[in-house]
């Protein structure tokens, strides 16, 4: 099994959820309110969102919640190669086990 690269791969995911959380705050500013109720009630399989629905936010509240998302991305995606290079880790000590 190859390994993967953590501090990469916490990239690569921090900056996927970067640009979903961008992608979430371009869809709330051109569709409105109500097109974001819509838009979300349906990707939450008919949960209501509308009374935490905040259309109106401070410019600089958008910018700490890019860069935690980011940071929340990153981790996740550390934690995960972490973890898959333990078991790939395992994996070959076990094989190499085998093999003597």
């Amino acid at each position: 099994m190859e390994v993967i690269r953590i501090r990469k791969f916490g990239l690569a995911c921090g900056s996927t959820a970067a640009l979903l959380y961008l992608g979430c705050v371009f869809v709330m500013w051109t569709i409105g309110r109500q097109g974001s109720i819509l838009f979300f009630n349906s990707l939450m399989h008919g949960i209501d969102v509308s009374s935490i629905i905040r259309t109106e936010m401070p410019w600089w509240e958008m910018i700490m919640g890019l860069v935690e998302i980011f940071i929340l991305g990153w981790l996740t995606g550390a934690t995960i190669a972490g973890i898959y290079n333990f078991g790939a880790d395992q994996q070959k000590k076990s094989t190499q086990a085998r093999e003597t």
